[in-house]
């Protein structure tokens, strides 16, 4: 059997690969790996890049993907963060959106059927079933049920390939080493969300990462031997988003040991630092800067706070790494 240390080098190497020949990198992030999952049965290439550009391409069309996974708790496909400017930009005859269904109880998974979508036909719906919308997130949920009987669009079946597609080679070494990876370490769904990068930091911090996701068994990320709960904040930059606080997430925290604030090299799959901050310095600061923006009034898409290195150190939080 692999050590740690080697199945993290394969991953690495899988993702080095894919930068070299496609020019997509980050892959292990929102969701990227499903979209090559995607790209590769419908014989897509990917467009390099995350938000803010389409997904994939075949000659001369553009293709967004939507996907929701069969173990997931929402069965929809999820729009967020809209604006009039994006619903228009899928008014071009030269978009298609491909809203896809992932067969997770398999593995590795499967992507089995979806719903295609013209690029106009998408934004006339947006346009029209978001008006009524007053969530502050900019939020709609899309389902088969909506697109089959208000677009009469039908379910399309994906065949098995009869030949290998762009990126199959990639994913079957990437499977495999995931894989042996969630069986060494004891957690599941290592693809899902930021879990790959929570390992990465849980196994510096000698902790175990809960492989649940959201409910009572999912509060938090990770524990330490005592039993201790930490909840983790991830990223590449030495600044953390706190989102959508509410004072049910802000009581959740007091049941933590502390928040771990960590900044990843995600090319080289190394961490870079670590802040550790107590729930009982963070809470009242972040409680603070929420009263702060509610004074001033101006309407917020998604409540967050944005909390830098120095202002951790500063609120008397520990510098681990």
């Amino acid at each position: 059997m692999s050590s740690y240390g080697e199945l993290i080098q394969r991953l690495k190497i899988i993702q080095e690969d894919i930068l070299q020949k496609f020019g997509v990198n980050d892959i292990f992030s929102n969701s990227k790996i499903y979209e090559i999952l995607i790209a590769d049965s419908l014989g897509h290439r990917l467009i390099p890049g995350h938000s803010g550009s389409r997904d994939a391409k075949a000659g001369p069309v553009e293709f967004e993907y939507k996907h929701f996974k069969e173990l997931s708790k929402n069965h929809t496909w999820t729009f967020n963060d809209y604006s009039d400017a994006t619903i228009e930009k899928l008014n071009n005859e030269g978009v298609e959106v491909i809203f896809a269904h992932v067969d997770d109880t398999l593995y590795p998974p499967v992507f089995d059927w979806y719903y295609p979508v013209s690029g106009p036909e998408m934004s006339i719906y947006l346009g029209n079933h978001t008006q009524a919308i007053k969530n502050h997130r900019k939020m709609i949920n899309v389902s088969a049920s909506q697109l089959e009987q208000r677009l009469s669009v039908s379910k399309s079946l994906v065949l098995p390939n009869t030949s290998p597609g762009p990126y199959s080679k990639q994913l079957h070494s990437l499977f495999e080493t995931i894989a042996e990876l969630e069986q060494q370490s004891g957690v599941e769904g290592l693809l899902t969300s930021n879990k790959i990068w929570e390992l990465v930091v849980a196994s510096r911090l000698n902790h175990l990462v809960n492989s649940e996701q959201g409910g009572r068994a999912g509060a938090h990320d990770a524990l330490d031997a005592d039993g201790n709960w930490y909840e983790y904040k991830v990223g590449v930059s030495t600044s953390w988003n706190f989102q959508d606080i509410s004072e049910t997430v802000l009581e959740k925290y007091y049941e933590t040991e502390s928040i771990i604030c960590a900044t990843v090299d995600k090319q080289e799959f190394n961490v870079i630092s670590i802040i550790s901050i107590s729930p009982k310095l963070l809470v009242p600061e972040l409680r603070r800067r929420l009263k702060a923006k509610a004074a001033a009034k101006t309407e917020v898409r998604r409540v967050t706070i944005t909390l830098g290195k120095n202002a951790l150190i500063d609120l008397g939080g520990t510098k681990l790494v």
